[in-house]
């Protein structure tokens, strides 16, 4: 599929005009957040495999022409200077998984200036929102403690690609499963699922609806009680697993109610029959704070479904993201505007036992054993490796995550990471900073 037309008009005007004054030399673009969401200390770094995916097939295709033609009166020669537009710039960028913070770059893209216009909107695109839910995903794990936490939102998501995005961002956050079985075979994900009420009420009763699905499912024999009354759900569980000869059910499901209590009351029931090693499964309406709640009074809950609230992120469902440029050729750039001031130059983040330090690229790493975070992904167009294991990155994110301190990773007003200027760069900044003052102010007023 022709991918030229994935961006914003202007992005392409903007390319042509570019195109037309020959104006090829060598850009780079820095993409970061400006500032953190509310309850938000940390972000979960995602989307860079979609990322890299889409650069290596960037290209406008025979329609695209057509359309930028009729529509938009882009003229012939125009058209065929976008016609040979192919990415074949460097991409420098913090791997997946890994934690990140406001005012630092998550991704630098260096190559001709209309090529790294073009692609602006997709990149964006696919950071913001896959870091976004990727965050989300991560507090949930951390509020479950020990328990499992499972990818409920397929039918909730906005949009059946974002469904698959969400399914790998939670993958990579520590969510232990699915429901999304595309998602499950595409990145290798466990696909999990119980049943829904429908099953339950297309038999005469409850004790003929899992006697037919222990029957049919001998091993997924997690049943949801609560069609009718939950506690007497769990009783029938017990002797539906029982009439079949089974030890136990795998699991039991609650989906509403007082999901405390009544999990409460599941496990005392099931402890009783000799069934310790069912599983209660809880989900309606999840999410981390929820499940704090939850855990915090002590519900004996081992698995948590998640679904509309993790797949949206609904109380922070966006990034404050920019992809701003930096350096045209030898000349590096910034941008003044109120509360939005840059910084300009290529830059690398370091990460140190003080904090991230945001430094020139070409700058040396702190003297205290920093870590450079932004790695070659891509030269000339084309990546550098092979695409990670998602199990490798789901066991970076972990180790990232339990480095923080609880100051950071608590729920409610948590703080962010240290993150600050090396000196060489804030002298780059404020130079610069001057320089374009004094070119307004002379100019532009006469």
């Amino acid at each position: 599929m022709s991918t030229g037309l994935m961006t914003d008009l202007y992005e392409l005007t903007m390319a042509a005009s570019y195109l037309r004054r020959r104006m090829t030399g060598p850009a780079t673009f820095s993409l970061f957040v400006r500032k953190m969401p509310p309850d938000r200390g940390f972000l979960v770094a995602c989307g860079l495999a979609d990322c890299l995916s889409f650069l290596e097939g960037y290209r406008l295709a025979d329609e695209d022409l057509g359309y930028l033609a009729d529509e938009q009166g882009f003229d012939d020669g125009t058209l065929r200077a976008l016609e040979r537009v192919r990415f074949t710039g460097d991409v420098r960028a913090v791997p997946e998984g890994r934690v990140v913070f406001a005012g630092e770059p998550l991704l630098e893209v260096t190559a001709p200036i209309a090529e790294a216009q073009l692609v602006e909107t997709v990149l964006l695109n696919h950071l913001t929102f896959q870091t976004t839910v990727a965050t989300k995903a991560a507090r949930c794990v951390r509020a479950a403690g020990g328990a499992q936490v499972i990818d409920f939102s397929f039918r909730r998501t906005q949009g059946v690609d974002a469904a698959m995005s969400v399914a790998r961002a939670s993958r990579i956050a520590g969510f232990a499963g699915t429901s999304n079985v595309e998602a499950a075979r595409r990145y290798g994900i466990p696909a999990v699922g119980t049943m829904a009420h429908s099953y339950i009420e297309a038999f005469s009763d409850e004790d003929a609806a899992f006697d037919a699905f222990v029957a049919d499912f001998p091993d997924r024999t997690t049943l949801l009680v609560d069609t009718y009354d939950t506690l007497g759900g769990v009783e029938a569980a017990v002797h539906a697993a029982r009439r079949a000869g089974l030890r136990f059910p795998s699991g039991v499901r609650l989906d509403s109610g007082d999901l405390g209590a009544l999990a409460v009351r599941t496990r005392r029931i099931l402890d009783e029959a000799g069934m310790e090693r069912t599983r209660i499964v809880a989900s309606g309406g999840l999410d981390e704070h929820r499940i704090a709640e939850l855990r915090e009074a002590g519900a004996p809950i081992d698995v948590y479904g998640v679904g509309t609230r993790m797949g949206v992120s609904a109380d922070a469902p966006y990034l404050d993201s920019a992809y701003k440029l930096v350096a045209y050729g030898d000349r590096p750039v910034m941008k003044l505007s109120a509360g939005k001031a840059t910084a300009p130059c290529a830059k690398q983040v370091y990460r140190g036992p003080h904090g991230d330090v945001v430094a020139l690229r070409d700058e040396p790493p702190p003297d205290d054993g920093s870590e450079p975070l932004l790695l070659p992904v891509m030269r000339a167009g084309r990546r550098t490796g092979d695409m990670e294991p998602l199990a490798d990155v789901r066991e970076r994110c972990a180790a990232d995550i339990a480095a923080l301190p609880e100051r950071i990773t608590r729920l409610w007003r948590p703080d962010t990471g240290d993150v600050r200027f090396s000196a060489r760069l804030e002298r780059r900044r404020d130079r610069l900073r001057d320089e374009l003052a004094r070119a307004a102010d002379g100019g532009g007023r006469r």
